[in-house]
């Protein structure tokens, strides 16, 4: 597996070519898309990208203030807060771009896929890696929470609204509060530009564990029926030892006869 990270940034590409990619994969990730004008004054999410772009050099120049004076301005404008700190790779894309919340030391691989609602956060704090590290292709659903210093590998898928704070291996589905790996794919992935959204093929565990405890239930009720004998016309006499045998009205009366 490999990861996003500072020392892969040896030959950064130029601002004006990280800008044409991050437009360039929407058209490949959202199919509403139609044209480069629309995507570059109508979404949100991309603006959000290309304004980080800048922040995140005039970071590493050292101008800290300009960067965070510029990140305010941009969550301002789009609702979505990256830190100029955090480390993202190429192509990055997050789709309906609103209350989207990126910390300091997150670190971020290429061609990442973000809906709304998403949080990077840290669990911490002290002054350390305390933001999660996501591999390459990573989709992560509408309202996610990823928290703390945790890696997720690369082809992860996270569910809606899961709560994250374990690492995830590679090629894997993770959902629910906290989050469980419910689903494995290997290293192959369905969609050839690893961006997979088959969100309804997501696997059900509260369904599944429930079909199970039916069943169960099922099981149990046609045993009982074995050991349970039906009350008689006759009704209780003194001469039921008589009519039925003492093994039968020992059986009755485990049963809750009489």
């Amino acid at each position: 597996m490999m990861l996003f990270s500072p020392s892969r940034l040896a030959a950064k590409p130029s601002l004006w070519q990280d800008w044409r990619e991050d437009v360039a994969c929407v058209f490949a990730r959202d199919p509403a898309a139609r044209n480069v004008f629309e995507v570059l004054f109508a979404y949100p999410g991309v603006h959000a990208v290309l304004i980080y772009r800048v922040t995140h050099r005039l970071w590493l120049a050292e101008w800290k203030f300009a960067a965070r004076f510029l990140a305010a301005f941009g969550r301002w404008l789009t609702n979505v807060d990256i830190h100029p700190g955090a480390t993202i790779g190429k192509r990055f894309f997050i789709d309906h771009g609103a209350c989207v919340v990126i910390g300091e030391t997150a670190e971020i691989g290429n061609d990442v896929t973000m809906y709304h609602g998403v949080t990077l956060g840290g669990t911490t704090w002290h002054k350390t890696k305390r933001h999660p590290t996501l591999g390459n292709n990573v989709l992560v659903g509408a309202g996610a929470k990823i928290l703390g210093a945790i890696t997720l590998g690369d082809n992860v898928r996270v569910g809606a609204n899961s709560v994250v704070v374990k690492d995830v291996p590679p090629c894997c589905t993770v959902i629910g509060i906290p989050g469980r790996i419910i689903q494995q794919k290997g290293v192959k992935i369905q969609d050839p530009r690893g961006i997979d959204l088959d969100h309804h093929l997501v696997p059900d565990p509260i369904g599944k564990a429930i079909n199970c405890l039916v069943e169960r239930l099922d099981e149990l009720e046609h045993n009982q029926k074995r050991f349970v004998v039906a009350e008689d016309t006759c009704g209780s006499c003194e001469a039921e030892g008589v009519c039925h045998g003492d093994e039968v009205v020992q059986l009755k009366q485990a049963a809750g006869g009489k």
